[in-house]
């Protein structure tokens, strides 16, 4: 519906500046002027947008008290992203309008155009001047109180503002104009992310990874791999715990079912395999993108714009069948979709904590991040991250490392051209709004223990509490190498496992446990031998 309104506003406030013919009144009388107006007719049926602008500003420089140009020039900044330019010019409308009840639909939009550049008591002053002026369109109404609403969220929540302040990523990672949806394993030791090479529509988007070295600085990045990387689309990618699973989204040039699909790989040795698309119970033949997957690989939320869903794009989940085979997608409903766009769902590693951003939620303008605890069979509440964290511009591609204390995320801007620029930050994340059940990673590697060769072993974690599997991953064959995810509030038994070893098992209490750093350990398996004996630690059954 939204889509629609504002359609319908921009068809009224612009039809005067596009309605003009030889009979019009212009509100000028400069015939210089009005010929440099009149040029752009055709670079705006060409949606040449900057050129059109270019004049229209050589129109106002000679008259600058042209109200028609004025009016036709915000619509160009509209069209580019430059909303400052755009209420810049509105406000120019309404001060030379000689009966202001007749622009109402210009004044609503310089209300939003006031919201979206984050000034929210003009805002609020311009929607209540439109709501005395319409009178009869309910849609516009609702959209305007909706405006005004937020506005008045917006304008006290900054007066308590959460601490923060982010930090951009070397250049080595943000060495072009848009790196955007980081994710990183558990153990925050590497970082996978969506690039473009140019700004400008048209440029290719591909998966890059950045790894740690021994110094911890970020290794200049690489494309990840030949089989995942192509000549179309790859992004928007999410990966397990220990970075062994990963989905990622891709857009033409793959055997698909709709216009971009979900694709899952794994990692073996020192390469990817060949991806595969998750199938019609994940896909639709439409859009689907942007997915996260839980610490455990079990569950998998994304963003689609399907039908049968609540608003425009909304966040669907699955869950992996007992024949490890993905189940029908569901719609998440109303605890978490609006009627308005959710997306760039990100699943903390607890498995408990969904964050997301949304436009349906009180907010300040744009997309703004928040978050939702699941307890109890449904989820909370969402919750706004606060000011700053989210302001009037686009926040969106949250992450959340596991001992909930840093984030990641991809701040958007836009060049003059209205191109996007987008930068990959870090921060501390706020006392008040951080993960209430923090987590910790165990790692290590896995070999044999008379000849020290790295083990391919089953790695099982039994959450106690609940008497089931809580995760289960598989140590690289090639290094030997884990990672687990363990959670604060619960007991944990992990087995290792090997045919022809004797296994090994370790207790952890996350009940008590003091800390919350992470857990180096390694296991040494023995094979089993006649005569041979060994320790059975913390066995948990009978």
């Amino acid at each position: 519906m939204k889509a629609l309104i504002i359609f319908l506003f921009s068809q009224w406030i612009y039809a005067v500046a596009f309605g003009q013919t030889a009979e019009t009144q212009y509100s000028i009388k400069s015939k210089k002027a009005i010929k440099l107006y009149e040029s752009t007719d055709h670079l705006i049926q060409r949606r040449q947008y900057p050129e059109a602008a270019a004049i229209l500003s050589q129109a106002l420089s000679r008259e600058e008290d042209f109200l028609e140009a004025h009016l036709r020039i915000a619509f160009c900044y509209k069209v580019l992203n430059n909303v400052p330019e755009q209420r810049r010019h509105l406000e120019r409308v309404i001060e030379l309008a000689p009966d202001p009840a007749k622009y109402k639909n210009v004044i609503f939009s310089l209300g939003e155009a006031c919201f979206l550049t984050g000034q929210y008591e003009k805002a609020k002053s311009h929607i209540e001047k439109f709501l005395e002026y319409e009178k009869a369109d309910p849609r516009m109404i609702t959209e305007a109180r909706k405006i005004y609403g937020n506005s008045v969220f917006a304008s006290v929540a900054i007066m308590n503002p959460v601490d923060f302040n982010p930090i951009p990523l070397p250049e080595v990672i943000n060495a072009g104009p848009l790196q955007y949806f980081p994710v990183l394993t558990a153990d925050e030791e590497t970082l996978i992310f969506t690039t473009r090479a140019g700004s400008a529509p048209g440029f290719d988007e591909d998966i890059y990874v950045s790894e740690k070295n021994d110094a911890g600085l970020w290794t200049i990045p690489q494309p990840i791999s030949r089989f995942i990387n192509t000549a179309n689309n790859e992004g928007t990618c999410s990966i397990s715990a220990d970075g062994k699973i990963m989905i990622f989204t891709s857009c033409q040039g793959r055997q698909s079912i709709g216009s971009c699909d979900l694709y899952i790989t794994y990692h073996y040795g020192q390469d990817w395999t060949e991806p595969e698309n998750l199938g019609r119970n994940i896909n639709s033949p439409s859009w689907d993108s942007q997915p996260t997957l839980s610490a455990d690989g079990r569950k998998l939320f994304f963003v689609s714009d399907r039908p049968g869903g609540i608003g425009k794009r909304d966040i669907w989940v699955s869950y992996l069948g007992e024949n490890s085979e993905w189940l029908p997608a569901v719609n998440m409903g109303i605890q978490i979709n609006t009627i308005d766009d959710e997306i760039s769902p990100f699943i903390h590693v607890n498995g408990q904590t969904l964050y997301f951003a949304s436009k349906g939620y009180p907010g300040f303008g744009g997309y703004d991040l928040f978050h939702s605890d699941y307890s109890g069979g449904r989820w909370s509440e969402p919750k706004n991250l606060g000011y700053p964290v989210n302001t009037a511009d686009d926040q969106v591609s949250l992450f959340v490392t596991a001992n909930g204390e840093n984030a990641y995320y991809s701040q958007d801007n836009y060049t003059p051209e209205g191109y996007p620029i987008s930068l990959i930050y870090t921060f501390q994340i706020p006392e008040e709004i951080r993960v209430s059940r923090k987590s910790l990673y165990v790692k290590g590697r896995i070999y044999d223990k008379e000849t020290l060769k790295p083990l391919s072993a089953s790695i099982e974690l039994m959450d106690l509490n609940l008497d089931s599997l809580s995760e289960k991953v598989y140590s690289d064959s090639l290094f030997g190498e884990y990672i687990m995810v363990l959670t604060e509030g619960s007991e944990y038994a992990l087995y290792v496992n090997r045919p022809g070893y004797l296994f090994d098992s370790r207790y952890f209490n996350l009940y008590e446990s003091e800390s919350m750093k992470p857990i180096i350990m390694d296991f040494a398996l023995s094979k089993i031998q006649t005569g041979s004996n060994t320790v059975l630690n913390n066995i948990f059954f009978e």
